[in-house]
């Protein structure tokens, strides 16, 4: 515990370096945060800190801020993790693989390695995250996509195209919907997946511009808000919430970042 206090401390340090996210693309979304449903909130904290990220609050939200992303943790009784759910695994673009498996190898958790350029580490509640090396880019870590396991790749990747904004791409089998600070990558399966709802990786969540337009048109796209859009306390932030068609269960914000 004292290593994550000394930690944390450090990295409150360097927060101005990378406290917002990447900036909206012409559909005014960009990517916002993954939120996690945790039996232990420490032990998440202590792997994502010694991970690289670095702990904020924006009014009464916490947070652990990577470069492009947010992760927030609720604690909870998840009902499985994300193996077996719409979202598989999400992933980080790291500097150095080797370096990063080593920061969190006192930890104990299960690790699996295809090359020495790609690992997938089983966080706490199961929550599978995968690394992947990329020595070119300047920060130690960031945020790269977000991975679901669906029928029809072509299909879901021009729906997110049209609500979002987002830009079809492809990297190497997989189809993508890319938004700034994420990729959305596709992996054909035609096995049923559960909703994520109620597993330990809970929702995405994707911050626009102006949270009242973006209600207009899921409307015209024949969605709705789970409820009506809420504010956070003392500070500057929307919310609301809905499902994908597949399951995927998203939450949309306006102003998450903190001010700086």
């Amino acid at each position: 515990m004292k290593y994550l206090s000394l930690v944390t401390l450090l990295a409150v340090s360097l927060v101005p370096a990378f406290a917002q996210l990447a900036s909206p693309n012409t559909a005014g979304v960009s990517m916002g945060h993954v939120h996690l449903l945790v039996k232990d909130v420490d032990a998440q904290k202590q792997f994502y800190t010694m991970l690289g990220g670095v702990p904020v609050k924006n009014g009464p939200l916490e947070f652990i801020q990577f470069p492009g992303v947010f992760i927030m943790l609720r604690k909870g009784e998840p009902t499985a993790g994300t193996v077996g759910s719409r979202v598989n695994h999400y992933g980080f673009h790291v500097k150095n693989v080797a370096d990063t498996l080593a920061r969190i190898k006192s930890l104990g958790f299960k690790v699996e390695q295809n090359n020495p350029q790609q690992a997938f580490v089983t966080s706490p509640d199961d929550v599978r995250v995968e690394l992947l090396e990329d020595a070119t880019q300047s920060m130690p870590i960031q945020m790269h996509h977000v991975h679901m396991f669906v029928a029809e790749p072509l299909e879901v990747q021009k729906w997110y195209d049209n609500l979002f904004g987002s830009t079809p791409g492809k990297r190497g089998a997989f189809d993508t919907a890319n938004l700034p600070g994420v990729e959305i990558a596709l992996t054909k399966d035609a096995n049923p997946q559960t909703p994520t709802k109620g597993r330990s990786f809970d929702h995405v969540g994707f911050d626009v511009k102006d949270l009242d337009a973006f209600s207009k048109k899921l409307e015209a796209n024949n969605l709705k808000f789970d409820g009506a859009i809420r504010s956070i306390p003392n500070v500057k932030t929307r919310v609301a919430f809905f499902t994908d068609p597949w399951g995927t269960y998203i939450e949309v914000t306006e102003n998450l970042a903190p001010a700086i």
